[in-house]
């Protein structure tokens, strides 16, 4: 009798979950969504309809001048080469480095071992808030004070961590018999890492590599504290620029946030299957 009553409930609550999950799924990203229409809709208005008051959710007249005007500003052209130039370049690095380290941890038992990967992870604790003054200090005695090489460093360094232990996962899941299957084909540590693991982690090589990069080009203390000259700072830094207690551009301040959304966004589209199956297939061994 009871089971003749539990499968109709079953199966009414399977009816309603197909219904109940995409609309809470929607409502979760028009949350999330919110305030990046409001700033698109805002970098289309004229900056003196910004303030006033009350605003309008609508721009009353639609332009696409502060768009113009930052693209044709040397200061946000300098601002977005900074950024590209120490994304990219930590990112390499911290890949470059990742790559070796987490093979070797994973698949190679050395003494100390257990150590270094602790080691690896308390480092993720410290915040660069935190490390801020001492990080000034360090490259002050180095003279690297507002340079690029400063930044790219600090931003490796904070990076790469994660990407060790993320990577670390997916070289430890693989069996031992392709690495015996490669030395017998005549590789070495190194040709097996290249030609036979490499290819077969690379949804964890895409997933480092895009949080490296987004992080990297997120970061906003570490890049105040360092670059000093205004040609040099990233989008982060340099787009405040835009507002301030003389001038308040609030619609070239959304025009280039809007700008400087643009690469991660082109980032995710092209990786998204990689970065999807690299989300999970580390975890299972």
């Amino acid at each position: 009798m009871s089971t003749v009553i539990a499968r109709p409930q079953a199966g009414g609550w399977r009816r309603a979950r197909r219904f109940v999950l995409p609309v809470a799924g929607l409502l979760v990203a028009i949350v999330f969504l919110a305030p990046y229409v409001v700033m698109l809709l805002d970098s289309l208005r004229p900056g003196s309809e910004a303030l006033q008051s009350p605003p309008s959710f609508l721009p009353h007249h639609w332009t696409l001048g502060a768009y113009g005007d930052i693209l044709g500003d040397s200061r946000f052209q300098n601002w977005l080469k900074t950024s590209l130039l120490v994304a990219f370049a930590s990112t390499a690095i911290v890949i470059l480095v990742a790559i070796p380290a987490a093979y070797f941890t994973a698949r190679f038992k050395f003494p100390g071992r257990t150590a270094f990967l602790f080691l690896v992870l308390v480092t993720q604790m410290f915040a660069p808030t935190s490390l801020v003054v001492g990080i000034y200090r360090e490259f002050f005695e180095l003279s690297m004070v507002n340079t690029y090489g400063a930044l790219i460093l600090t931003n490796s360094a904070f990076n790469l961590a994660f990407a060790v232990w993320i990577m670390h996962g997916f070289f430890a899941a693989l069996p031992k018999e392709l690495e015996e299957a490669a030395e017998l084909d005549g590789n070495g540590r190194v040709g097996t890492m290249m030609r036979v693991m490499l290819p077969l982690t690379l949804p964890g090589v895409v997933t480092a590599t895009i949080f490296t990069f987004i992080a990297v080009w997120n970061e906003y203390v570490v890049a105040l504290t360092l670059m000093q000259d205004d040609d040099k700072k990233p989008l982060t830094v340099g787009i405040n620029s835009y507002v301030t207690g003389y001038e308040q551009n609030w619609d070239q301040l959304f025009a280039a946030s809007i700008v400087a959304i643009v690469p991660v966004v082109i980032l995710f589209a092209v990786i998204e299957k990689h970065l999807v199956g690299g989300l999970t297939a580390g975890s299972v061994k």
